[in-house]
Formats: structure tokens, C-alpha cells, sequence
């Protein structure tokens, strides 16, 4: 380091010497500033500002697009002037992090900005951009994205599922009447049995009266296993069905229903706390299937809870018209009242155990009386709470099954989660055309192809969470910016990661936080 006296004052340099032509010559130097100045620069010294933004979530997910190469790989398959690769990756880093805050305000407020490379200095007109992808490109970047995915997974079986709440594309101002009208949307979707992470997706609107039927839809998006619930069986032909997953209404084997606990056994409790099982054997649409009856403790729970809630309105519905007759303040003659107590006790499961009874005939000296069935309650607590009879063709372990069932659950709570209310559009009457529900659609089934291997990856290590938990605590890892005073050229920043918790540190580590990541 050398100075420079300049007019009194003292200047400082730091400067790099090496030999040229045999002879010591000064080849670099950086002008540093006065005493005083590199005083309140170095570390230690006072900063001129400090930040805080959200850090971990955006961070972990454009760590993994840049693990799966995803800008080159959508390059490549679009090639087009300027990329859509880069603008591709910001909409689902966005969406996958913030989806329910406008872009323009999630990029200054979030690390976004600092992390993206090639650097992007705005995300205006981002949106316009995508309008350049057509059903072809759209097909060509889930293929090429599907296969990134597939390289790091040893299980590539795949499962068809069909979403039908995929999403509520809602317009983006809706301050006048002709501009709220919306766009419901279905997906049929080609997932992984891993994780259910999405290869391939297949639109489809839900309030034109044309959608597609549940067989159609899971059409065309190449093999893989269906997978179905209780509700979508009776449209499927079991008999001669080949490759499926789901389940039966339980009322259709009321035998298995019955089994004692003692004839079930626990399906890996690592990965499935509390759940046990019974494999066996029934006869489905007139063939003799594999049928797995299945109990879950935290289902059970959740049902007892819900019904015991149900149950307590009933009873006070039914309570306070009793005491409405007792007092003379409802007249009504016996059929108005049998109407009344129907629609309160409406429900196979609250029939089972609630009647009212009915004395007197004429208007002002009816009564009624409730009486809960508590033996009815028991059995009714026994036989059904927190069991599914699944059906399949599979020879898969239970616990494969069971995981290739779920998928539509995870997949329906994402989605939830990215396609909530959407502003989006650059005018206030954004019209949903085909061509954009087509590329938000992509946008929303490639975050949750993101997020899906997000969690997966997190489940490996011991942390099953839901891709909303694992954003949470992605997000509660923040980052503190202090900029101290320059000392010649751009101004010097120091980052600092917030004080983690035990689960932060953990989800740190696994997606590298604390490394920078410059490209994707």
C-alpha cells in the first residue's frame, strides 16, 4: 500500500509490483481513499446502511433450477432471440416463493434480484414475454425438464393423476362486474411416484360445461399408473383395467370394515407414523383385485375431531328448536318440523346416531326430543373412522401404494398453495385467452416440479414436510445486507444470514444456502 500526498492531504493506493523486462514495475493499482475513510470501511467499522430481505426460499429454489440446468435446457428447446429461458425461470421462481404477491413488488423486496444470472435489471414485461410459448415449446420444456428430473431419481415409475382444483385463474382487477370473470381449471397430470413430482401436464377448463370425463383427461400423458379416488371409481371399469391405484367407497366391503384391529399390521413407521394395514383380497366390478384396507391414527383423529363438531351443531340446532316449541315461539304443525329435523340431521354419518323424536299433534303442543345413540356413535368411531380400502393391480409393497394414493393429496395442497389469487396483468382487464392459461399453467406445474423435488430431497433427510411447511421455514431464513462506505468504485457490502433455528440450519445445509449461487 503506498500514499500519495495531494495538496496536504494524504492519498492511499494499493498497489501490485513485478518484474518487467528484469526491472520492478507497478502493473495494478486501486485507489483506496484517506486514513479516514478506509477506517469506516474495513470490517469492524461503522455501515453507511443495513437491509433486511427473505432469503432461504428463494435461494433453495433457484439453487435447484440451476441444478437441473433449467435456463440452458429450456434454451435449447426454444430457440428464440431474446431467451425465454431466463424469463421462464424467474416466473416459476417467483411463483414457487411469492404467489400471491405481484412480481414487480416480489423483485425488489426479496433476494431475487442479487441471486438471477444473467443479471436482469427489471421484471417488467415478463409476462408478455411468455405469451411467445406455444403448446409445442410448452410440450418440448416439460419433456426436457422431465428428464432433468428423472436423472437424479432411481425410481422412475410414474402415476397419471387427475387435479381437478388445479386453479382459479382470477382476472387482476376486479372493481368492475364484466371484468371478474374467472377461469376454472383442471390438470391431469403425469407425475413421479417419487416424491410425485410432475413430468407432464394436460389442461382443462372446468366452467364451460365441457370438461373432459376423469378417463379422457388422464389420456395422452403416456404410461403410467392412474390413480383415483373413492368418488371417480364407479366411471372406471375395474374388471378390465389394467395399471391403476385407488379407493372404494367404504360402504362396498362393510366385511373389511369389520376385521379387528389385530388383523392389521404397521407399514413402515418411518415413513408412515401410525399406520397400519390389512392385505388381502375382494372381488371389484365382478374380478377378484387386491384390496388394501388401511388405518391411519392422525386421520381417525382429524374425523372424530370433525364429526364430534358436526354432531355439536346438530344437536344444538336441534336444542334450541326444542326449546323454541316449549316456549310457543314456533307453531309449526308436525311436517314443517319433520322437514326441519331432516335437514338438520342430513348426513348418512349423523343419522347413524342422532334421532329426534316428535310427541303431540296439533301446533303449540308438539315436542321433540334428541337422543344420541351413543353404541351407534362407538361402532361408528370403530368401523370408519381413519380407513380407506384402496384397490390395485400393483404387486408394490404397501407402502408404495399407499405413497402412489397420496400423490393427489400433496399434489391438490400445492397447488393450493401456487395458484392462489394471481395479479398478474399489465392492464386491468386481463383477458384469460387460451394461450395464457396455457403458460400460467406451465408456470404453476413447473414450480411445483421444483418445490415437489424440494421435498423430496428434504423427506430424505429426515424432514417430512408439505412444500407450504418447507417454503415457510425456507422463508423465515432471512438475510441482513450492510453497505459501508465506498473507498473508490462500487460501494462494499457484507451479507449475513439470520440467527437459524434447529430445522432452518438443517434445511440450510441441505440446499447449501450459505454458498453463492450465480446462474441457472
Amino acid at each position: 500500500m503506498v500514499g500519495k500526498k495531494i495538496g496536504g492531504r494524504t492519498y492511499y493506493y494499493l498497489a501490485e509490483s513485478a518484474r518487467v523486462d528484469g526491472k520492478p514495475r507497478v502493473v495494478t493499482q486501486r485507489y483506496l481513499g484517506t486514513a479516514d475513510e478506509i477506517a469506516r470501511a474495513v470490517p469492524g467499522g461503522e455501515p453507511a446502511s443495513a437491509s433486511y430481505r427473505t432469503y432461504g426460499d428463494v435461494a433453495a429454489v433457484w439453487a435447484t433450477l440451476s441444478r437441473l440446468d433449467f435456463v440452458a435446457r429450456v434454451d435449447d428447446v426454444v430457440r428464440a432471440k431474446p431467451s425465454l429461458g431466463l424469463t421462464l425461470a424467474v416466473a416459476v421462481l417467483h411463483r414457487a416463493t411469492a404467489p400471491e404477491t405481484p412480481i414487480g413488488s416480489w423483485w425488489e423486496a426479496s433476494a431475487a434480484a442479487d441471486l438471477v444470472r444473467p443479471r436482469l435489471s427489471t421484471v417488467d414485461g415478463l409476462w408478455r414475454a411468455l405469451e411467445r410459448l406455444t403448446p409445442e415449446r410448452i410440450a418440448g420444456i416439460e419433456e426436457t425438464v422431465a428428464a432433468a428430473v428423472l436423472a437424479v431419481l432411481e425410481d422412475h415409475a410414474a402415476l397419471a393423476v387427475d387435479v381437478p382444483q388445479f386453479a382459479a385463474f382470477a382476472p387482476a382487477d376486479c372493481t368492475l362486474p364484466s371484468a371478474c370473470q374467472g377461469v376454472l381449471a383442471g390438470a391431469g397430470l403425469r407425475v413421479t411416484r417419487d416424491g410425485a413430482i410432475p413430468l407432464a401436464s394436460r389442461l382443462y377448463r372446468r366452467d364451460d360445461g365441457t370438461a373432459p370425463t376423469f378417463a379422457s383427461v388422464m389420456a395422452g400423458l403416456g404410461p403410467a399408473t392412474l390413480v383415483f379416488h373413492a368418488g371417480q371409481a364407479a366411471q372406471l371399469d375395474l374388471g378390465s383395467r389394467s395399471g391403476f391405484v385407488g379407493s372404494l367407497p367404504l360402504t362396498d366391503h362393510p366385511e373389511l370394515l369389520t376385521q379387528p384391529a389385530s388383523a392389521r399390521k404397521r407399514v413402515d413407521p418411518e415413513r408412515f407414523a401410525g399406520l397400519t394395514a390389512l392385505d388381502t383380497h375382494a372381488v371389484v366390478d365382478g374380478v377378484r383385485r387386491r384390496v388394501i384396507l388401511t388405518h391411519s391414527a392422525t386421520l381417525h383423529a382429524a374425523q372424530s375431531r370433525a364429526f364430534a363438531d358436526e354432531l355439536a351443531t346438530a344437536t344444538r340446532e336441534l336444542d334450541g328448536l326444542a326449546e323454541a316449541l316449549a316456549a310457543g315461539t314456533h307453531r309449526g304443525d308436525r311436517a314443517q318440523l319433520h322437514a326441519e329435523i331432516g335437514r338438520v340431521t342430513r348426513g348418512r354419518r349423523i343419522e347413524r346416531v342422532l334421532t329426534a323424536v316428535l310427541s303431540g299433534n296439533r301446533p303449540g303442543e308438539i315436542r321433540v326430543e334428541r337422543r344420541i345413540d351413543t353404541a351407534a356413535l362407538a361402532r361408528l368411531d370403530d368401523e370408519f373412522f381413519g380407513k380407506q380400502v384402496l384397490v390395485t393391480d400393483r404387486d408394490w409393497p404397501i407402502g408404495d401404494v399407499v405413497t402412489a394414493y397420496r400423490a393427489r393429496t400433496h399434489l391438490e395442497s400445492t397447488f393450493r398453495w401456487l395458484t392462489g389469487p394471481a395479479v398478474t396483468g399489465p392492464t386491468p382487464r386481463w383477458e384469460w385467452t387460451r394461450q395464457r392459461i396455457a403458460a400460467h399453467g406451465l408456470v404453476s406445474v413447473l414450480a411445483a416440479t421444483v418445490t415437489h423435488l424440494m421435498r423430496r430431497e428434504a423427506d430424505r433427510a429426515g424432514m417430512n414436510l408439505s412444500v407450504r411447511e418447507l417454503l415457510d421455514q425456507l422463508a423465515g431464513i432471512g438475510e441482513l445486507v450492510l453497505r459501508y462506505p465506498s473507498t473508490g468504485g462500487r460501494p462494499r457490502a457484507k451479507r449475513l444470514l439470520t440467527e437459524l433455528e434447529p430445522g432452518q440450519q438443517a434445511l440450510c445445509d441441505l440446499f447449501g444456502l450459505g454458498q453463492a449461487t450465480t446462474s441457472a
